[in-house]
């Protein structure tokens, strides 16, 4: 049996006065970003300990000054940081007043630390945290953005008791479980603040730092020179304080006006009750906004979660009313990304509130995360990233691999594919939602490398869920997305 394959051109980005280019670093220095910040300074907070804190303020001012790249051999990938003078590439200052830091003083890192119950440890930590936050909140001198800056003591107590998220937030099987999710509960508790916040750990600010590697996120996490941290925390920053977006998918001439929708599902803390993740909604600008959902039913045994007809006619008839209420008119084309098969009653609830809308063109896909067929390819690198192939209305899209930009694979193990699954209904043939969903990977601030696996809408919509069920019923829920990454 033959099958069709391509491979897609690594997507290109805009950036500053339409500037364009596929790497979001050399984009932003050439061009600045897509929205230049309405002033000329983002005002850091920070919260730590005395000696994360004083790393803080030390590896902002040394960023000021750049970094030299310390790898020779890729130097797209691993590129210097101008700096945040004449040359900078966020076209604004970041800085840190005295006035807007929060210290975590030893006795309450020693009580949180020595505190034997797991999930009493983490919620003492949150609690100490808030209290800051809320704090810096009603000062004279409130932030545009804090760094939770996390002491090597702090992360080995509250990320042990850490289970990975994969565990509370569907694939297959959407079991719950009951062990406290630290950065979830702290971006939950922090959401009545009126600023983002973004959790850093010593090591990404202090070289002399060293992380357990029992406590580390993953074996294969290895820190990055001070150039790339520059890169990736300076852009994370600018995004949440300036509220304002440093790129978007280059835009073809022509495009219809589109609304992306990634739906995921989650537990309640307790692992008790299945709720539809906030459905994550981004527009052609690349602006986000967290819908949260009602509750999902399963088929069986806590598998395959999905909406109810009525429940997925109200969610996305919620969504078409944020787009309408932002750009006082609805989009020509909706694609829907969910990490779940659509059963028939589901499909019927999203098509029908579309239908109402007059949302003429639509694509409903199923995205799967692991598949069982792979990808050889001659030679001693891997498959190509963006390679696709079309199993006869299905799609097999790499979106990690070999990246000749780079020169290399930048990953330690064999890439695997994500499988796209179009229902029925849509109006797209699969190599063109391929691509499409190709170019969503790239939409990452919190990152700027060019190695992303999933797209925006089913990554932010995992991200959501993992603080959504933190959020108790009567609770606050922020439509603002830079409170959820």
């Amino acid at each position: 049996m033959d099958f069709e394959s391509k491979i897609f051109d690594e997507p290109e980005l805009e950036f500053g006065d339409k500037h364009h280019h596929p790497d979001p670093r050399l984009g932003l220095f050439e061009a600045g970003p897509l929205q230049p910040p309405m002033g000329e300074i983002i005002n850091v907070g920070v919260i730590g300990s005395a000696k994360t804190i004083e790393s803080t303020q030390k590896f902002l001012e040394e960023a000021t000054r750049g970094f030299e790249s310390s790898s020779e051999k890729h130097p797209n990938m691993h590129p210097e940081f101008p700096g945040l003078g004449n040359m900078s590439p966020f076209r604004c200052r970041f800085e840190i007043d005295e006035d807007t830091t929060g210290i975590l003083s030893k006795n309450k890192l020693d009580k949180i630390c020595k505190e034997p119950d797991h999930f009493k440890a983490v919620e003492l930590a949150v609690d100490e945290i808030v209290s800051q936050l809320t704090t810096l909140e009603e000062s004279s001198k409130k932030p545009d953005v804090a760094i939770i800056t996390l002491p090597i003591k702090l992360i080995e107590r509250v990320w042990g008791a850490k289970i990975d998220a994969k565990s509370s937030t569907e694939k297959e099987d959407s079991s719950g479980s009951d062990a406290p999710n630290f950065r979830g509960m702290l971006k939950a508790k922090a959401m009545h603040v009126s600023y983002p916040i973004q959790i850093v750990w010593e090591d990404v600010v202090d070289d002399k730092a060293s992380i357990p590697r029992k406590i580390k996120e993953s074996k294969s996490r290895k820190i990055q020179d001070k150039a790339g941290r520059s890169w990736n925390l300076l852009t994370t920053l600018y995004y949440k304080g300036s509220g304002r977006v440093p790129w978007r998918k280059m835009p073809k001439e022509g495009e219809y006006t589109s609304c992306y929708i990634g739906i995921s599902f989650y537990r309640e803390a307790s692992g008790q009750q299945l709720f539809t993740s906030a459905a994550q909604m981004f527009d052609e600008r690349g602006r986000g906004f967290v819908l949260k959902g009602n509750r999902a039913q399963t088929e069986s045994r806590g598998r395959h979660p999905y909406m109810t007809f009525n429940d997925a006619y109200d969610l996305t008839n919620q969504v078409l009313a944020a787009y309408k209420n932002h750009h006082k008119h609805y989009p020509a084309r909706v694609i829907l990304l969910k990490t779940s098969r659509f059963r028939d009653e589901e499909a019927e609830g999203i098509l029908k509130a579309l239908e109402e809308a007059g949302t003429e063109l639509r694509d409903l896909v199923w995205v799967q995360e692991s598949y069982s067929v792979k990808v050889l390819r001659d030679g001693n690198y891997p498959v190509m990233r963006g390679t696709f192939i079309d199993l006869e209305g299905k799609g097999l899209l790499y979106t990690n691999g070999s990246i000749p930009y780079y020169g290399t694979y930048p990953g330690m193990y064999d890439p695997r594919p994500i499988l796209l699954c179009p229902h029925e209904s849509c109006d797209s043939p699969v190599a063109q939602i391929a691509e499409e969903i190709f170019s969503l990977t790239k939409i990452n601030w919190n990152s700027t490398q060019i190695n992303q696996k999933l797209p925006i809408p089913i990554r932010a919509a995992r991200m959501v869920g993992e603080v959504l069920k933190y959020v108790k019923e009567g609770e606050t829920v922020s439509s603002d997305y830079r409170k959820y990454i």
